[in-house]
């Protein structure tokens, strides 16, 4: 009994912000509701949570749209949850604004935190398994072609992580830092003593951060696909994608 709750893993899914690159279609409903191919945007990350094993679910939303979630997904049973539960944001913070929402949630257990608008193929079970035993804070890479659009890892020249850099001029490496992160329940308390950057948001680089200088965090790489749902483009090729696999 004593060590399943030591194990437990709750999920996270960041669903808030605007939306403005996707106007005017985000006039009429929150983004991660958008659809891609036959179902909408926010499944997609849900999904991945439920098939890593994780079975109670909180979604952070805001704005004037927050309700549509609740009319979306329900009380998650469709997915198999055992609960699912909503969180609400005023105005916007960053990402680690946003899961600071959530520490009620999570209580004394650990989180899986996704954005709601990441598309990931990769099947993450077994470091959701290496990371209940683990503890401290795991990130997802991805080599990208632009890695200057985001959180670059920087690597030692025998291969271990020895910063985060965010959006850098000069890129370390192609290892994009993308939105699927897991931490053990001193995250709150990390969150509490980051400083707003100059977006005035606490940034989740930062929060990573704070696990590296502590020797306490580890990444794994996602092979397969990975899209990032902010624009019309990409919202396009995600769509397409799924298509292409339903039909192929």
């Amino acid at each position: 009994m004593s060590d399943k709750k030591e194990n437990k893993i709750k999920g996270v899914i960041l669903a808030g912000g605007k939306g403005s690159r996707l106007h005017p279609v985000t006039y009429a409903t929150n983004k991660h509701l958008l659809p891609v191919y036959d179902r909408p945007m926010v499944y997609y990350p849900l999904q991945t949570l439920v098939d890593a094993g994780v079975d109670e679910v909180m979604v952070v939303t805001g704005g004037n749209h927050a309700g549509d979630f609740i009319r979306v997904l329900r009380n998650g049973e469709d997915f198999g949850l055992l609960n699912i539960s909503y969180g609400y944001q005023e105005g916007e913070g960053g990402i680690a604004a946003a899961l600071s929402m959530a520490e009620s949630f999570v209580g004394d257990d650990k989180c899986v935190v996704i954005l709601g608008d990441n598309i990931i193929a990769d099947d993450i079970r077994g470091a959701v398994d290496a990371f209940r035993v683990d503890g401290g804070c795991h990130i997802f890479t991805k080599e990208v072609p632009d890695p200057e659009r985001f959180g670059v890892v920087e690597y030692d020249s025998e291969g271990s992580i020895v910063d985060i850099i965010e959006k850098p001029v000069t890129p370390p490496s192609h290892d994009a830092v993308i939105g699927l992160y897991m931490y053990d329940n001193t995250v709150f308390d990390k969150i509490r003593q980051l400083k707003p950057s100059s977006r005035g948001e606490l940034e989740v680089t930062d929060l990573n951060r704070a696990y590296l200088n502590e020797g306490r965090l580890e990444a794994h790489k996602i092979q397969g696909t990975w899209i990032d749902c902010g624009t019309f483009d990409s919202l396009a090729r995600a769509s397409h994608k799924f298509y292409e696999d339903k039909n192929v």
